[in-house]
């Protein structure tokens, strides 16, 4: 019980510096005070593993290089998504998939088609964080223009993203928790339809009711709205070629740098053709910047542009606030405050690894494992207390198999009762964690703090309790002996 105790420390001390940091800065906290808070719980992990459980340093050192390593690869997949962000706006394909998407859908039903658009991109697609990225930055822009508050598309983006996420073959969380579970990924699929669906179902109903009864009876003049973005931009359907090449090279399984690689250089192309005024002005504000004596001519001023809207914050000038928010990028420059936030989260997580404190935290959870109901309800708050203290959902999805996996065995539970009860908490709820990966990355690409969205995800707050529920019913849930 004392080591128990001890092992929250760094835990307790963490939450309270974040709650102390948002309550004063809000979502400014990301901007420094936040990665204080996890380097300052980092030391006092260190510090009592060291005295109290004569952990040696070099153990922190491996688990710092081991979990760092770990997500360099989506750090680099970061700053690409800020390079999309901005050469996706700056050419012109945002503006005009949310010109088209204001005609097309309804302020009444925006909400449920919005998370729908999302469930089936994300299902095609295998992934939530390229389709919050890509549809969900442009549903995002339509919503603001019919008068959603951010918290609530957001909401309706994620839940939908996470929902296609969770049932696609293609997700490597998915390919994931099976694997580990030692269940085949399409048995693991079909069992999980039994808690996913149903939730799903939910939040639409949710989001449907929500839509009917909490928009204006005169919404805004939509048609003076995509005016302003026509008269700055040049809206045509030849750049939607842009995102559908971007779909077709994910379906094909190619690799998501090359993937995103090959859309920024592609919206880079077609802002020069589409949009040269637009990358010319860049370019000029980018040479008086950046003090390039010289008047820069032609070709070095188009590729000044480009470079500029690439790596850097751009704001445009439309004459209306509102539009000004929705077509001005961030970049990959916008992304670095979330990768240094990253990197701080993995050297929480790596030193309280380390420290031995997570297996003490986990050993005390496993007193609640007694009956079906409350193994299903150890594993699903397993994966979303996993999701606080190791700061990623691939970290929480094998920490929670691996600790469960000898447990569900000896009950003679199958497999995959265990492989979907991670799915509906690691999975789910990292998003819903303001210092988790994923929690800090959806708050940039959408800007939109964690828990400012957080109460609309509907999805991903009924998952884990659909899971504990079905689990008490006892529908679908067989031990491996009672098949023979």
């Amino acid at each position: 019980m004392k080591k128990t105790i001890i092992a929250l420390i760094p835990v307790i001390v963490l939450i309270g510096l974040l709650a102390f940091d948002i309550s004063i800065l809000g979502s400014d906290s990301i901007q420094g005070a936040s990665q204080v808070a996890l380097l300052f719980a980092s030391g006092i992990a260190v510090w009592l593993a060291m005295w109290l459980f004569k952990k040696p340093w070099a153990a922190f050192e491996d688990a710092l290089k081991s979990n760092i390593g770990n997500v360099t690869s989506a750090i680099v997949i970061l700053l690409l998504i800020g390079a999309i962000s901005g050469t996706w706006t700056m050419s012109g394909i945002v503006p005009t998939m949310i010109c088209y998407g204001v005609k097309v859908l309804s302020p009444s039903f925006f909400l449920p088609a919005a998370c729908i658009i999302c469930a089936a991109v994300s299902l095609m697609l295998g992934s939530s964080w390229t389709t919050i990225a890509t549809i969900g930055v442009a549903l995002l822009g339509i919503g603001k223009a019919e008068g959603f508050s951010d918290g609530l598309i957001a909401g309706a983006i994620i839940s939908g993203a996470y929902f296609g996420d969770k049932i696609s073959p293609l997700s490597d969380t998915t390919v994931l928790a099976s694997s580990i579970a030692e269940t085949p990924l399409f048995t693991h699929i079909r069992y999980m339809m039994i808690t996913t669906v149903p939730s799903f179902v939910i939040t639409l109903i949710v989001f449907t009711v929500i839509g009917l009864v909490g928009i204006p009876d005169t919404p805004a003049d939509m048609g003076a709205f995509t005016g302003i973005i026509s008269a700055k931009f040049h809206i045509t359907p030849w750049l939607l070629i842009v995102p559908l090449l971007t779909g077709v090279m994910i379906a094909r399984k190619m690799p998501a740098l090359i993937v995103l690689s090959l859309s920024v250089v592609l919206a880079a192309i077609a802002a020069v053709v589409f949009q040269p005024d637009i990358i010319r002005s860049i370019g000029e504000s980018a040479a008086l910047k950046h003090g390039i004596e010289g008047p820069l001519n032609g070709w070095k001023l188009m590729l000044a542009g480009t470079v500029e809207s690439i790596y850097n914050s751009v704001p445009l000038e439309t004459g209306d606030a509102t539009v000004n928010e929705l077509v001005s990028s961030r970049g990959m420059i916008g992304m670095l405050n979330t990768i240094y936030l990253i990197i701080c989260a993995m050297c929480f997580g790596a030193c309280m690894r380390a420290g031995g404190m997570i297996e003490t935290i986990m050993k005390a959870m496993r007193k609640f494992t007694g009956n079906r109901t409350g193994l299903v309800a150890s594993t699903v708050g397993t994966g979303a207390a996993l999701n606080t203290l190791v700061c990623d959902q691939y970290l929480a999805i094998m920490l929670t198999s691996n600790i469960f996996k000898d447990i569900y065995e000896d009950a003679q539970y199958e497999n995959r009762l265990l492989s979907r009860s991670v799915e509906d908490s690691a999975t789910v709820t990292s998003v819903l964690v303001p210092w988790n990966t994923c929690g800090m990355t959806q708050a940039t690409i959408l800007s939109t703090p964690t828990l400012v969205y957080l109460p609309y995800c509907f999805f991903n707050l009924i998952s884990p309790l659909m899971s504990i529920f079905v689990a008490a019913l006892g529908y679908k849930i067989f031990r491996k002996k009672s098949e023979a």
